[in-house]
């Protein structure tokens, strides 16, 4: 029996960091607000979808966070309330 070597692939990493931003929240700016959250979490896709939150949606802006909902008045605001909970 000849011997066969395998090359092992590393496994592709999952993203560390899971945030998430709505598409229909009218208090911030959704492109500059993920982009913003994507360079203070390098490598990590910041995901834009309706997270169905509607209620504090129509008053503030908000990020969900690793598992936390973070509301803010301007995106700088959810960016800095953001920091913390990024892994």
């Amino acid at each position: 029996m000849g011997s066969t070597e395998q090359q092992l692939q590393p496994r592709p990493r999952a993203a560390k960091n899971d945030i998430r931003i709505c598409d229909k929240c009218r208090n911030v700016r959704i492109k500059s607000l993920k982009s913003k959250l994507e360079a203070a979490a390098p490598g990590t896709e910041v995901k834009v979808e309706c997270k169905s939150y509607c209620g504090p949606c129509k008053r503030t802006g908000f990020v969900f966070i690793n598992g936390r909902y973070l509301k803010g008045e301007t995106e700088d605001e959810l960016v800095e309330k953001a920091k913390p909970f990024i892994k």
